[in-house]
């Protein structure tokens, strides 16, 4: 047998690489895990490898996480997408980052040693910072340029909690070696080996130091919070060049990371919400409720966010938000924490088979309630039982509260905006419980749409670094089936239910007041 000449045989070998396609690699760090997607030249899914990472619960509360085990299980999950999929790691061309969002983290810009660990968004920590914030007169100042009330939920306060508390970045910030960032900006840096000290605009505009009409940011604020502007990454484009990265040698050559993104901001690109008045949910370990609002800016007059919700080489479109700490949280509570589920797949077929005529109402205010509330110090409340009440009934007040929420903020909104949606965009775990997806079309009165395909966040990330790379074109998106739910209760049944959640939030927030 004829032996193939070792030319023509690389020269085949080439040729098959080409035939095969390029890739993107997405990866999206979020609250519960690190997800890492490939996706091929026609923006379909061709692998994934999910990783969960430990939640750092004090006894006070406080929620951490440990960045360096996250940065970890991003390495190990890209090598695992690699080798199930059986690619060649370089014919994957670019990367995309979507994140969890006002997570804080502090680390020697020398070494790339964390400080202490990352302050969760969920994490109420700062809250008496905040509230000397406020106290000093300068809230309205800050929410008018920065389109956020404020809160403890937000970097700016996480920030000057880490200054005030960590002996570390005081000795860091006197040498110029202390970095402040959210996650995007610390894997950045991670995967660059240093190189690269950026953030996107949609991150930064979530911070709360950032004057999201001048997109810069401002010295007067980051000097209210006692930050210094040195701490704070470069800010540039959701669609940037944000450097080169081997990803600690798994990849055979340095790729270029060409987007990045909160994770809520990339779900809405990937839901195709870039027309003005288009709506998503996304139900994750919280929920962050979006609406594409165009390129001007508009403050909320009802305690909503305004943010960015992203700048593409230059053009900005901007969103207005609602966000709540404890959604798909609730489930993961009911199941880890109280037992009485063991698994988030037996909650549908419970509330299905609940006591309708039960008037349990649970409000999740375990570290507080965000949107449109916004009060750090409220905690959790469990009302209208009675001797009948039992598992499957607490379970639906569980679910229920998620769409309760949700449907406060689309309320909120609507009103902002004076736009009516006419279909909410949903994704995220809790996305896949259908009683749950039919109770907020008939709470909202609204048609609920459900791809059938996760990791949503992801493949915005995707499809923004794919279209920078080449790979991909402008308005590209993957043709999602999707599941709708349509209202089916009356108006009379919608405002019973909102009665009931709101009788219970007021005595939520009645208890705070006088106990």
């Amino acid at each position: 047998m004829a032996l193939i000449p070792l030319e023509s045989l690389n020269q085949l070998r080439r040729s098959l690489r080409d035939s095969m396609g390029k890739y993107v690699l997405a990866i999206d760090q979020s609250t519960q895990e690190s997800k890492v997607y490939l996706f091929d030249d026609k923006g379909r899914l061709c692998g994934q490898s999910n990783r969960a990472h430990m939640q750092i619960i004090s006894p006070e509360g406080w929620i951490s996480h440990n960045m360096e085990e996250i940065y970890s299980n991003i390495i190990a999950c890209t090598s695992s997408v690699i080798s199930d999929t059986g690619i060649d790691s370089r014919d994957i061309i670019c990367i995309g980052i979507s994140n969890q969002r006002e997570t804080t983290v502090a680390w020697n810009r020398k070494t790339g040693k964390c400080l202490s660990d990352a302050i969760v968004w969920q994490c109420s920590r700062s809250k008496d910072i905040a509230e000397r914030v406020v106290e000093s007169g300068v809230s309205n100042f800050i929410s008018n340029k920065t389109g956020l009330p404020v809160s403890p939920y937000f970097p700016a306060s996480k920030m000057a909690w880490v200054l005030e508390n960590v002996s570390e970045a005081s000795n860091c910030i006197s040498v110029g070696d202390l970095c402040l960032g959210t996650v995007d900006s610390y894997l950045i840096y991670k995967m660059t080996s240093g190189n690269s000290f950026l953030t996107d605009v949609s991150n930064a505009s979530r911070t709360q130091l950032f004057d999201i009409f001048k997109q810069c940011w401002d010295k007067k604020i980051v000097a209210y919070f006692g930050i210094d502007m040195c701490c704070l990454p470069e800010v540039v484009d959701s669609n940037a060049f944000y450097g080169l990265t081997d990803l600690e040698g798994v990849l055979a050559n340095p790729v270029p990371i060409y987007a990045v993104l909160g994770d809520s901001h990339a779900s809405l690109y990937a839901h195709g919400c870039t027309t003005p008045g288009m709506v998503k949910a996304t139900y994750g370990t919280g929920s962050s409720v979006m609406m594409n609002i165009g390129s001007e800016p508009v403050l909320s007059k009802s305690g909503l966010a305004l943010t960015v919700a992203w700048s593409l080489s230059g053009e900005i479109s901007y969103a207005m938000e609602g966000n709540i700490n404890y959604t798909g949280a609730v489930i993961r509570w009911m199941e880890k924490d109280i037992g009485i589920i063991s698994s988030p797949m037996e909650t549908e077929s419970l509330a299905i088979a609940s006591d309708k005529e039960d008037t349990s109402c649970l409000v999740p205010a375990f570290s507080g309630l965000g949107a449109p509330y916004w009060d750090s110090d409220a905690r959790a409340i469990l009302t209208g039982m009675t001797r009948t009440t039992g598992r499957n009934e607490i379970v639906r007040a569980g679910l229920e509260s998620i769409a309760y929420q949700i449907d406060d903020v689309i309320a909120y909104l609507e009103n902002d905006t004076g736009v009516v949606a006419n279909m909410l965009h949903a994704d995220g775990g809790a996305a896949n419980n259908g009683y749950l997806m039919q109770f907020q079309s008939d709470l909202s009165n609204i048609a609920v749409g459900v791809p059938r395909s996760d990791g949503l966040s992801g493949y915005g990330a995707a499809l923004i670094a794919g279209i920078r790379a080449g790979l991909y074109q402008e308005g590209m998106g993957a043709e999602f089936e999707i599941k709708k739910y349509h209202p089916s209760r009356n108006k009379e049944w919608q405002e019973e239910k909102r009665m009931l959640w709101h009788d219970a939030v007021r005595r939520c927030l009645y208890r705070n007041q006088v106990g």
